[in-house]
C-alpha cells in the first residue's frame, strides 16, 4: 500500500486559480488546469460519458483511478466538489474527509462514501488505510492538506501534472518550508502536448 498525491499543477505552481467558490471549484483559470483531462476516455468512463481519447494521457489517469482504494480530502475540497460531483461522484472509493464539524456518513451511488474524520490528519490516514486493502491511499487535496500530509512525511509517492499555463494568482500548492525538507527520487518522467507528468518516490 502506498500513499499518494497527484495533482494537476500550472507552470508557475497554481494548483488552483483565484476566485475559487462552489460556483467556481477550480477558480479562475480552472480549464486551463484541468481541460487536458476531459476528453480523456478513461476520465469520461468514470463520469459515465462516452468515447474520450485512448493515449498516454488517459493511461495514466486510469492507472491512478484503477490503484486507488480510498481518498483523503479536506472539508473545503469537499464543500467546493459536493455539488459538483452529485449522486454519483468519480472517487467510486470510501473518501475520508477532515473537518472539524461533524456530520454523518453519506452513501452515494458507485461506491462512494463520505465519512467525516474529525480527529486529524493521522486518522483519517489510518482509516483511509483500513479501507484501501491492498490498494492505495490518495491524498486528493486540497493544497493545505497535501502540505499537512507532505510536513509530517506521510506520503510515500507525489505525481504532478504539470501543464503548459501561467495562472499568475491563486492557490500554489506549495509555499516556503511549507512541505519540510525531503529528499525524492524521479520514478518517471512523461512528456505529452497537454502536460508534463512527473512522478516522484519520497526517499525514507
Amino acid at each position: 500500500m502506498t500513499v499518494t498525491a497527484d495533482m494537476a499543477v500550472s507552470l508557475d505552481g497554481y494548483v488552483a486559480g483565484a476566485g475559487v467558490a462552489p460556483g467556481n471549484p477550480g477558480g479562475d483559470g480552472a480549464e486551463a488546469l484541468f481541460g487536458w483531462m476531459h476528453d480523456l476516455a478513461s476520465w469520461r468512463q468514470r463520469q459515465g460519458l462516452p468515447g474520450g481519447e485512448e493515449n498516454r494521457d488517459s493511461e495514466l489517469v486510469r492507472e491512478w483511478f484503477d490503484a486507488t482504494g480510498a481518498v483523503v480530502m479536506g472539508r473545503t475540497m469537499y464543500e467546493l466538489g459536493e455539488e459538483f460531483w452529485g449522486d454519483d461522484p468519480p472517487f467510486r472509493t470510501p473518501v475520508f474527509v477532515l473537518t472539524h464539524r461533524p456530520r454523518p456518513a453519506l452513501v452515494k451511488e458507485g461506491g462512494t462514501t463520505f465519512t467525516f474524520v474529525t480527529d486529524g490528519i493521522r486518522s483519517a490516514l489510518d482509516r483511509a488505510e483500513a479501507a484501501a486493502g491492498d490498494r492505495n491511499v490518495d491524498i486528493a487535496g486540497g493544497a493545505s492538506t497535501v502540505r499537512q500530509y507532505l510536513g509530517e512525511g506521510l506520503v510515500d509517492e507525489l505525481q504532478l501534472h504539470v501543464v503548459p499555463a501561467l495562472l499568475g494568482t491563486g492557490m500554489r500548492l506549495f509555499g516556503t518550508g511549507s512541505a519540510g525538507r525531503r529528499a525524492l527520487e524521479v520514478v518517471r518522467v512523461v512528456e505529452s502536448p497537454v502536460a508534463t507528468h512527473l512522478k516522484y518516490r519520497f526517499v525514507k
